[in-house]
Formats: structure tokens, sequence, C-alpha cells
């Protein structure tokens, strides 16, 4: 791992908010609200967070001029959650009028948020900073190329040692190594969004990302960069692809133009390229435990297909070369069911994906919406009756992205197409896995999802998929957890704090994440979502992980779920690539709502 910061790195804002304040007595109360604020017609719930147990208060919410406009009302009591001792729903639902309002309990008061129609204008948009700045090839940040090189082949091959140029795609996160997993599902979201919520994107960049417009929505240049990598992952006559890098990534803390990363070719050279085997992968001590390559397969068909009508009035000749190669990618999987997983390098951990079915329904869908061969709708449904609920919904823990993607995009794209019975069955799908995850969340956040490593993805996710069946059936019944969820990730946590870097930008959020970029040139990582809060029991027992920094949040992390806004914890504060793409669908969803 790269080795920790000095303290005189932590940025000035971070180091503020660690200061013992001598002078006055520490709060224990605290009211957490989302801070990018709320549509007018949704449920608006704040939390209280009380450090010592705590009587269930009345609560009131003040204009800006601090005025009452609601209440006072009683709120719910709802126990003890993480760090707080005790914790209390203040619903304010009621209050629809749009302007900016603060939510008071006794001495606490949250910060300042707005109501209004057009809370997530532009914030979709946001997330786009960062899924430029993971850019490998060329780099708007760094207006350079970087990993020019990539890369040579390797691990179980008769081609092993053959350079195969794949330079390009984005980095998974804060590290440099790119996976097809991640990167088609990215593209894939980037993709649907475009497709549903056309007008949640400007045209404020040009296809390398730099300043300008090009008469291209922003998300589509963003998504044919990955779509454009994918196609060199898995190029005609060459093997099928999935993994660029590996964990020997972590020797060196260099920026990704100085990236001293050596394979054996030398510093800044090649990269070497995992293929899809669907048998067990890794050079050193570690292997994978690969069955198939169907988890594989079924990305890249769906990213393909999905592309091929995105793009096809735009560019018939890139379209044309996503169709066919969707068709084939898709046999493949057919051909080869099972998970192909990541491959480890020294250290033992990887991407666990242990399902697949999923994958080949939403390649299925994505192909019969493309060919309307019935062929597909038939293969899909049977594809969606293997696995009708993603498996981590109602479970404690799970495995290193064992259950990925987090939400299964499949049964609504087969929804779409699919006849009046089907669409029951497939909506039917969704609610079970969204009531397994709410059976989980009688606290007082209303949180369901397990704590496991990277968390953030799975609470998009259900929010992801409560809005998919509400678009579907018109059924309310989850709007509740819905908004827990996208509030949990803007503020309404224990720890007060928005998980998404800048946004809002007058807000608190991860001001010193696991990031080369962030500890070395002191630049926000803008619009990157960060992994999120784990049980203790993974932060404490994960390899080269430990605080750089007095922890500044410290009177929230003496439960059994922990988040740490320090370099060090790259188990909760490292920014995800394809996590920020997932939440991109949600909020242009948002922007484009307005009302609910």
């Amino acid at each position: 791992m790269v080795p920790a910061p000095s303290f005189q790195r932590i940025p000035l804002l971070l180091a503020a908010l660690i200061l013992p304040t001598a002078l006055h007595a520490q709060p224990t109360r605290f009211v957490r609200v989302n801070q990018l604020g709320y549509l007018p017609g949704a449920v608006k719930v704040a939390v209280l967070c009380s450090l010592s147990p705590d009587s269930t208060p009345t609560f009131t919410v003040v204009d800006s001029a601090n005025r009452v406009v609601l209440g006072p009302r009683r709120a719910k009591g709802t126990g003890a959650f993480a760090g707080c001792e005790s914790t209390a729903r203040l619903d304010f639902s009621a209050l629809k009028k749009p302007g900016r309002y603060r939510v008071v309990a006794g001495d606490a008061r949250s910060p300042e948020f707005p109501i209004g129609g057009g809370v997530y204008a532009g914030a979709a948009d946001t997330l786009l900073y960062y899924m430029r700045q993971q850019r490998s090839g060329f780099n708007p940040f760094f207006n350079d190329s970087v990993h020019r090189h990539d890369g040579i082949l390797v691990d179980d091959s008769a081609r092993a040692g053959a350079f195969i140029p794949t330079s390009g795609g984005w980095a998974d996160a804060s590290d440099y190594l790119q996976y097809v997993a991640t990167s088609a599902t990215a593209a894939t979201s980037l993709m649907l969004a475009w497709r549903d919520h056309p007008r949640a994107f400007d045209d404020a960049f040009d296809a390398r990302g730099l300043r300008g417009p090009n008469g291209i929505p922003d998300v589509a240049d963003e998504a044919r960069h990955g779509l454009e990598w994918l196609l060199r992952m898995y190029d005609d006559g060459a093997p099928m692809l999935n993994q660029l890098g590996d964990d020997r990534d972590h020797t060196y803390l260099d920026l990704p133009p100085t990236d001293s990363s050596d394979y054996g070719w030398g510093k800044g050279k090649e990269r070497p390229l995992y293929p899809c085997t669907g048998r067990p992968q890794g050079l050193f001590r570690y292997r994978n435990r690969s069955t198939g390559m169907a988890s594989t397969a079924g990305k890249y068909a769906a990213a393909f297909a999905l592309g091929a009508r995105m793009f096809a009035a735009r560019d018939s000749v890139f379209a044309d070369s996503l169709r066919r190669r969707a068709a084939a990618a898709y046999e493949i999987g057919r051909a080869s069911p099972g998970a192909c997983q990541t491959a480890p390098g020294k250290a033992p951990y990887f991407y666990e994906e242990a399902n697949w079915a999923d994958d080949m329904e939403l390649a299925a869908a994505e192909l019969h919406q493309l060919t309307r061969d019935a062929r597909y709708m038939r293969e899909g449904l049977e594809y969606a009756r293997q696995e009708p609920v993603t498996p981590w919904m109602g479970a404690d823990t799970a495995r290193h992205y064992e259950f990925y993607p987090w939400h299964n995009a499949g049964h609504h794209e087969l929804w779409r197409a699919a006849a009046p019975r089907e669409r029951r069955l497939l909506a039917s799908y969704y609610r079970r896995g969204l009531d397994a995850v709410v059976a989980r969340a009688g606290n007082g956040f209303r949180m369901g999802v397990p704590f496991i490593w990277c968390s953030n993805d799975l609470v998009a996710s259900f929010a992801t998929q409560a809005h998919l069946y509400r678009v579907m059936t018109g059924d309310r019944r989850y709007a509740e957890y819905e908004a827990a969820a996208l509030d949990w990730l803007f503020g309404t946590n224990p720890w007060g704090t928005s998980m998404v870097i800048g946004l809002p930008w007058s807000g608190r959020w991860p001001r010193d994440p696991h990031s080369v970029l962030s500890s070395q040139l002191h630049v926000p990582i803008l619009g990157g979502l960060v992994d999120g809060p784990v049980k203790r029991s993974i932060f404490t027992n994960l390899q080269y992980i430990s605080l750089t920094h007095e922890d500044s949040l410290a009177p929230f992390n003496r439960g059994a779920v922990v988040y740490h806004d320090d370099w060090g914890d790259y188990s909760t504060n490292e920014p995800i690539m394809d996590g920020t793409s997932n939440l991109a669908y949600l909020l242009a969803s948002l922007a484009e709502e307005h009302d609910r």
C-alpha cells in the first residue's frame, strides 16, 4: 500500500474540524439532514442523533429568518444506531414550500438546507467530474496522456507475452487498476441515465473531457470513453480480457502521469492484461475462485448492445461494431456459465463476484431491445428466474463484491418490453428484494444494508431499485426507505457528512479521501462517491490500514459501524468509480422528477 501522508498534508478545513473547542461544552445532540435538499413533494425526515440516552423531543422547522414554519411536532424515538446512543425521526414532509430551512430539536440545529424543484439540478453532471478525472489514456485533469503503454497478456493463455493496445477507460478507484466488471457496469449506468433522463445532463465538455461544448451531452461523451476501452479489451481476433493491472500498482505513491508501477518491463511501462478463462487465476500466492465467463461476457454484451442503440444515430460505424461484439460476447456467456472474478496480485483482496445470471439477463434484455429477436426475451426471463433477488439483499454480510452489480437492472430492462404477466413477475422480484432490506431497516436511519466494504454502493442501489419499482408499478410503499437511502448519502447519517466529495459544495463532505490527487495536489476529488461506513470488525481486520491523524468523527465511531474522513482508511473513504456512475442515474432521475 501507499505510505501514509504527513500531518501537514491534511487540508486546512479538515484540520479546523479536529481542533478541540476548549471554551465551550461539546454538544451531544445533532440533527442530521440531506444537505443537498428535498423536492417539495418528497418524504422529508431528519434524524436526531444523541451521544447519550435521550428522551424523545419535539422539533420545529425554521426558515432563513429563524421564523417557525412547522411545529412544534413530536419526534418518533427509534433507539440506538452506530455511534448514536439514541435516535429520533423528525418527519417534516408536510412542509412543501420552496425555501431554505433548518430543523431544530432542543439545543440542536441542523445545517441549512433547501426545498425546491431544482435541488438536484446539475448533481448528476457533478459526478461526471470524477469520471473524467479517472480517465486513462488522455486525462483532461492533467491535460496529458496516462498509462499509454498498456498492455501485455499474462496468465493462462497461449499468447502470454503478447502486446495488446488497451490504453483508455477509467481507473477503478484511487489506485489505477482497471476491471471490465466495474467499467462495463459504469458505462451501462451512464447510458441508461442518458436514455431515461436526457434533460438532466448538460454539454459543457468535449469528447476528450476538456471544457467546451461539442453538441453531445457530457454523459454520452463519458459513456463512449468507457465503451471504446471495452472494445479494445474484447477485440476481434484477441482473447476476451477481464482486467488491466494488479495490486503491484500499490507499490508507489504516484500521480497518474508519473506512475512508477513496474510489472517486470520497467517503471511506467506496460501493465499486465488478464484474460477471461473461466478458471481460477493469480500469478502469486493468492488465486481467485472463477467458475466461468458469463459474468464478464454478459456485462460486455449488455454495454455493447445498449451502446449500439444509443449511438446508432450519431455514429453508425461505431454502433455496428458494438452490435457485432454484443452478439458474440453473449454467446460466450451462454457457452460458459459462471463468474469470472478479478485476479489478485500479492495481497489477498480481489472482487469476489459469484453471481452471473443477472449479467446474462441484462445482456439478453438489451439484445432484445436492439434486435427485437424473441429468443432474447425468452432467455432473459429464464435468467431472471435464476436470480430473482440480488443475494446481498436481506443478508448481514457478503464477500467483497460477491453479488455484483448491486442491483439487477435486467429486471427493469426486460420489463420495458415484456407482456403484462411478465411485467408483474419482474416487479415482484424487485419487491422481494426491497422487502428483504426493509425488514432489516427498523433503526432510526432506516438502513437495512449490510455494512460491508463499499456499503454506499449498496445504499445507492437500494434507492435505485426502489425508484425503478415505483416507476414500474406506481406503488409508493417504499417511499420512506427510498428517501432515507438517498438522504443517507447526503448527510442524514450518524457522521453528518455527504458521502459525495464536493456535493453540496457548501456542505460537509470528505476532505481527506484515500486519493493521491487529494493528498499530493490538495484538490477535491469532485463528484466521487466514497466507499462508506463498514463494520468495525472489517476496519480492524483489513491489512495496511491505519488512521493518519486524530479522528475528527470519533464521537460517532463508538459503535459497531465506523466511518473515517482519513486518507489512511481505504475501506470507508476511497472514491469508487462504479458507485459514482450508479448514483448518477438516480440523481438524473431526481433532477427530472421535480415533485413526488
